[in-house]
């Protein structure tokens, strides 16, 4: 797992709000701990959304904004990128719980060598959706507090998934896994 939060700088903008993403990407991590693949892929309530699902996209939303900051994702079709995030929920026999982990991992230290490389302020073009702005540029600052918002709100679709799954709450894994 990684370092706890508080180990990280953050004596500035750039290194509170990575510590707080990191944050919002270890509850995420601690609803899986513990469980078998069988577990982190069931759906145990209405919601067609599983453990291993919220990994699988936490991951590509990640790589994906970045990508996307730095100008190196082609922009798809509102019909592909419908696509890519419906198939982005759903783990294939290859992507098991510790092989997602490991590539979001790699994920996040690659959007932390990026955002310490450009200025807080640097903006880049939103992708054209309905429920973006028409044009709209926004800033490395906005990356950062929106995977902030995003991994905030899985994070607590997935203490709910936990806790259905075997009723553990987010408290009792901090207790087993740490921070």
């Amino acid at each position: 797992m990684p370092s706890l939060v508080i180990e990280k700088n953050t004596g500035d903008e750039l290194g509170t709000l990575l510590a707080f993403l990191d944050a919002q990407r270890g509850g995420i991590r601690r609803a899986l701990h513990g469980l078998t693949e069988e577990q982190a892929a069931s759906r145990p309530s209405v919601s067609a959304m599983s453990l291993a699902g919220l990994l699988k996209h936490a991951v590509s939303v990640e790589a994906g904004w970045v990508s996307r900051a730095r100008g190196t994702d082609p922009e798809p079709s509102l019909e592909e990128a419908m696509k890519r995030f419906e198939a982005g929920w759903h783990p294939d026999a290859e992507e098991t719980v510790p092989v997602l982990l490991a590539r979001w991992e790699e994920v996040a230290a690659e959007t932390e060598r990026f955002v310490r490389s450009v200025p807080m302020d640097r903006t880049f073009a939103l992708p054209e959706a309905p429920w973006f702005p028409e044009n709209a540029r926004v800033s490395t600052r906005w990356l950062l507090l929106h995977l902030i918002e995003e991994y905030a709100r899985h994070a607590g679709h997935a203490d709910i998934i936990r806790e259905t799954v075997d009723g553990k709450t987010a408290f009792e894994l901090v207790a087993e896994a740490g921070a």
